[in-house]
């Protein structure tokens, strides 16, 4: 990737985190990475992998989850905060994206519920890497419909450890698998696979190689970790 390309977007990035509260249009990103309205869309998402939209609404949704966590404002101030006019498209798009109403994920600490026992036909294994002299952390493992991941996993199990794992139980057809590192320390690690072709008679490969989170990925918005596997490997959100 070009740096000079990738630094204008991370520029972008900056303004956005600067205004989650304003209305930002794909002009004024456009300004600010200095391109043509249309150039700097098509580089935008291949940078980022999602279109500029997408990736400031991602933002907003991201710290709506601090802001429920971590603040008193009601639901309504922080779809204020968070650059929302209706409360009702603020509380959709939240549930959508997170797989949770936004009184809920305030309510159960920013926990999703305990995922039911599923069984079904489809069946995923594979390996998780980290890179060489990376420390190996409890790792999420996820099933989603889409390569952006949004809503709750279809199916999910969790590793101490890099190493092998394996899910099963009714999948989407095509699907992607996103990986997602614990770090005590703070540091995050992500990796997504597909798309993945599940079938009954034969179990689908992947390989999760976990590398570090970047400025320019977007935001990962579902609630991952249910209260009960969370304690289990020592973590809290």
């Amino acid at each position: 990737m070009d740096k000079a390309i990738e630094e204008s977007i991370k520029a972008v990035i900056a303004m956005l985190h600067e205004n989650l509260s304003e209305e930002v249009t794909i002009d004024d990103m456009a300004r600010v990475a200095m391109f043509s309205k249309f150039h700097f869309s098509r580089i935008f998402q291949r940078v980022t992998g999602v279109s500029p939209g997408r990736f400031l609404s991602a933002l907003r949704l991201h710290e709506a989850k601090r802001l429920l966590l971590e603040t008193s404002y009601s639901v309504t101030e922080i779809c204020h905060i968070v650059g929302y006019s209706a409360v009702g498209t603020f509380s959709s798009r939240f549930k959508t994206m997170v797989g949770m109403a936004p009184v809920e994920y305030r309510q159960n600490g920013g926990f999703r519920p305990a995922p039911p026992a599923r069984t079904g036909p489809a069946v995923i294994r594979g390996v998780i890497t980290v890179p060489p002299g990376a420390g190996s952390d409890p790792t999420f493992v996820g099933v989603f419909p889409h390569q952006v991941p949004r809503g709750l996993p279809a199916l999910t199990t969790m590793v101490p450890y890099a190493g092998p794992f394996e899910l099963s139980g009714v999948a989407p057809k095509v699907c992607y698998v996103l990986a997602r590192s614990f770090s005590r320390d703070g540091a995050e690690s992500i990796a997504v696979h597909g798309p993945v072709t599940t079938r009954a008679e034969a179990p689908a490969d992947v390989v999760l190689r976990l590398r570090p989170v970047r400025v320019v990925d977007p935001p990962i918005l579902p609630a991952l970790l249910d209260r009960e596997t969370s304690a289990a490997i020592g973590l809290s959100l």
